[in-house]
């Protein structure tokens, strides 16, 4: 059981601290710690974005989450390019390139500046995540998003960042590809988004 296993570290703990620990024990404590870990895991609540039906996600800006930190509202927005399991996800070298860019234009816009928290890649590479501070809607950022994708659309000077000091991965990056993507996501999305690209799959009967 859990108990049984905590009890057991708690005694490695203790003999580990007065050195009479030999090597074996030392690997099967490692094992028992890992399995508790899993089995903690386990009994975790499944985190809100687990429960979007990625199988109807289609590309658009959604609303996240909200989160309440004191009094401040920070809004985080799924900015979604990809189909989710449906068409081919991004490469790593051209998210990267995505983020430099986008962090960098969204830390200069004079109208959001101030209240950017972060820009950043899903892991899955179909889209990005944008934290604000405030209470937002997709409606409220379109056209920020829209400024900013025009941006690496268009962006042909030196990618900002990207240099063995600046970066720990300076080398992965593509600008002809992020300039492709951006494109494809002003063309197909946010051009004329609409708001079914704006409300989750189920959310939309809420509005």
């Amino acid at each position: 059981s859990t108990e049984h296993i905590l009890c057991v570290l708690s005694e490695y703990t203790m003999k580990k601290s007065a050195g009479a620990i030999d090597n074996t024990c030392v690997r099967v404590l490692y094992f028992l710690r890992w399995n508790t870990n899993i089995t903690e895991v386990q009994t975790m609540e499944k985190i809100a974005s687990f429960t979007i039906n990625h199988l109807l996600l289609e590309p658009g800006v959604y609303v996240s989450r909200k989160d309440k930190i004191g009094a401040e509202t920070v809004t985080t927005f799924d900015i979604r390019m990809t189909a989710p399991n449906k068409e081919p996800v991004m490469n790593t070298a051209e998210v990267h390139t995505i983020e430099h860019l986008g962090a960098t234009f969204l830390r200069n816009d004079p109208d959001f500046r101030d209240d950017i928290i972060y820009f950043g890649p899903m892991g899955c590479r179909t889209g990005f995540y944008l934290l604000v501070a405030g209470d937002y809607e997709p409606e409220d950022i379109v056209q920020l998003l829209h400024r900013m994708f025009l941006f690496i659309q268009d962006y042909e000077d030196d990618i900002p960042g990207a240099a063995p000091d600046e970066c720990g991965n300076y080398l992965d990056q593509n600008l002809n590809m992020a300039r492709w993507h951006a494109k494809r996501f002003l063309e197909r999305t946010l051009n004329n988004i609409d708001e079914k690209h704006m409300r989750y799959p189920g959310e939309e009967d809420q509005i």
